[in-house]
């Protein structure tokens, strides 16, 4: 599509680059008649309550009439944010959003006596239950995880009350969340032309991009130096926050904080501990990609602020969209005939929202509803990093469209942990196809640093940040106390070990836990680096192995959530409670890391 200076408005851009949000619903109205349709279910459902334990067909009633009631309230949801997604000022969908939303709640109320009323019913009656009623075959998996939670369940008082101070439980994260979005300001600083410019965390990183080495240095010492000033603050709401997660553990009865975090995915923490010890093994490999990175910006001295400068001068890649489009194609040829023809079909059958245009939500997702296709918005730039963007997003949708073409509503919805693997598998095939195709020598150094840029922030640095979620939660459980200094001697010790000899630990980043959101989500960010281990396993099973692999990597895309994700990645070859899938992918790490020493000393 021809460039404009300014942002055109949703009517100005082509049909054929617009997604077909009509595929959900042809019209408002229709959507109307669905909202209808979910009141009167909720009725329904609401004069269910107090039934489930009397008859086998009672409980299959309730738990068929939920399952219909949240697959027409999805369709309602996703029709309504994705509309207004499509132009945020358009006021029509900022309200059928808000009343979706208000829905949404009304959903969540009626149906919330449904597993607290299973969880009641004796192990052996429901057992009777089920066998009375072969209906409720169906839900078997379901049953089994819902009573997996009873050893955790308390009283129905005491869950009550539990239920009651959940809002006043949030607070260490809302208040960090205002800190850190709304309150703290940074400073100006001098850019690359001389001109002040304010500092913001939405432009940090970029300052820390710059070539001009001032300007890093400038921009990270700015931003510690504010955060600095509010370190005891920050400390208080991160220890509230630990102490918090501890509380709820030992009320729940979990043997620590970790295991209560784990349990909802049914993940055994050895599979945490196997990624921090095995990490902590291959920590050399990072070290010399440190060496590597202080070697070709010529540096002295190598500080925290030369992280993020690219190391190779940026190559010129333009790519328009139908050239990233057919490129991918390309790359994904691996995938067989199957996943083919279902990339086709997103490519070409109004499944993507290509271009920006005013009013748009920024950034890119994949998302959609069961009963129809997935979708994926995108603000296409012609670039690198926008194909690798939409490689990515197609990947999440392909696993959706599988998924839920092949699995019933109550099992479609695949989990978190292994939500990045789709998506990574095509990134890590498309990074393949590009070395397999690329003769330029500098294009291919840009590309290896790429790809091992991703590396580090995936795998190493999410493991680091685990490391010290662990660590922090292991003192609060020993009844220690967090205070600013400690947590940041716990975490300048974890970076003078991540990040080796070679690298100056200025001071300032000791406080960088005071920055980063996902502490408060606690115990989550292991996923990004077992997600990744996971995908780069599969990945090289598929281009070594070719159609096994492949079968049995399209199997895991069909499975969705049918059963536990450890027992899904097993079936797809890749077994996460050894260390063996983080060990290939640090051998793939090793592979890039020595290709880009060979071409360093040959421009040297």
């Amino acid at each position: 599509m021809k460039k404009s200076k300014t942002l055109p408005r949703r009517s100005e851009i082509p049909a054929e680059y617009k997604w077909k949000l009509e595929d959900i619903y042809p019209s408002d109205a229709e959507w109307e008649k669905d909202v209808a349709k979910v009141k009167e279910l909720i009725e329904e459902i609401k004069a269910k309550q107090g039934s489930l334990a009397q008859s086998g067909k009672q409980l299959l009633d309730a738990l068929t009439l939920q399952d219909e009631i949240s697959k027409v309230f999805e369709q309602i949801y996703v029709y309504a944010r994705m509309r207004r997604d499509e132009d945020n000022t358009n006021a029509t969908y900022q309200a059928l959003t808000d009343r979706a939303a208000s829905l949404g709640t009304q959903v969540s109320s009626a149906t919330s006596y449904i597993q607290p009323e299973i969880l009641a019913i004796p192990d052996e009656q429901l057992r009777q239950l089920q066998e009375s009623e072969p209906g409720l075959d169906h839900y078997r998996f379901l049953l089994e995880e819902i009573t997996r939670q009873k050893p955790h369940t308390l009283s129905a008082q005491e869950e009550a009350i539990l239920a009651e101070v959940s809002e006043v439980s949030s607070a260490p994260s809302t208040i960090f969340g205002m800190l850190n979005n709304a309150d703290i300001r940074f400073p100006m600083i001098t850019d690359e032309q001389g001109e002040e410019v304010e500092l913001t965390k939405g432009r940090y990183i970029q300052f820390l991009e710059s070539k001009d080495r001032r300007v890093r240095k400038e921009a990270f010492e700015a931003l510690y130096k504010t955060y600095g000033k509010h370190k005891n603050t920050i400390a208080a709401t991160l220890t509230s926050s630990v102490k918090r997660d501890v509380f709820y553990a030992r009320v729940r009865k979990y043997p620590s904080a970790l295991r209560a975090a784990l349990f909802g995915d049914n993940i055994d923490p050895s599979v945490y501990d196997n990624l921090i010890a095995t990490i902590r093994e291959h920590l050399p490999l990072m070290h010399r990609y440190i060496r590597l990175r202080k070697k070709m910006l010529q540096l002295d001295e190598l500080h925290m602020y030369d992280l993020y400068v690219p190391i190779v001068k940026e190559v010129e890649m333009t790519i328009p969209y139908e050239e990233a489009v057919a490129t991918i194609t390309e790359a994904l040829r691996p995938l067989g005939d199957e996943y083919g023809q279902v990339l086709k079909k997103g490519f070409t059958s109004g499944w993507i929202d290509v271009y920006e245009n005013q009013g748009k939500t920024s950034g890119a997702y994949s998302w959609g509803a069961y009963t129809t296709h997935p979708y994926v918005l995108m603000n296409y730039q012609e670039n690198l990093n926008n194909m690798f963007t939409l490689a990515h997003e197609m990947g999440h949708a392909l696993h959706s469209y599988f998924s839920d073409t092949t699995q019933p509503y109550t099992y479609a919805q695949y989990r978190i942990f292994v939500a990045e693997v789709a998506s990574t598998v095509n990134e890590s095939l498309l990074m393949h196809h590009l070395l397999e195709t690329t003769t330029d020598k500098q294009q291919r150094m840009y590309l290896l640093n790429y790809y091992l840029e991703r590396f580090r922030g995936t795998v190493f640095r999410q493991t680091m940040f685990a490391e010290f979620e662990k660590l922090i939660h292991e003192q609060v459980e020993a009844g220690e106390a967090l205070t600013a200094e400690s947590l940041s001697s716990a975490y300048r010790d974890l970076n003078v070990a991540y990040h080796g000899s070679d690298v100056l630990v200025d001071s300032e980043v000791d406080l960088e836990w005071a920055r980063i959101p996902h502490f408060y989500n606690n115990f989550y960010v292991y996923k990004y680096a077992t997600g990744f281990s996971a995908a780069t396993s599969l990945y090289k099973q598929i281009v070594e192995e070719g159609a096994p692999a492949v079968e049995r990597y399209l199997g895991f895309l069909k499975s969705g959530g049918s059963d536990y994700p450890i027992n899904l990645l097993k079936r797809a070859g890749v077994d996460m409670t050894s260390t063996e899938p983080i060990r290939e992918a640090l051998a793939v790490f090793d592979d890039l890391l020595s290709e880009m020493e060979t071409l360093a000393d040959e421009k040297a």
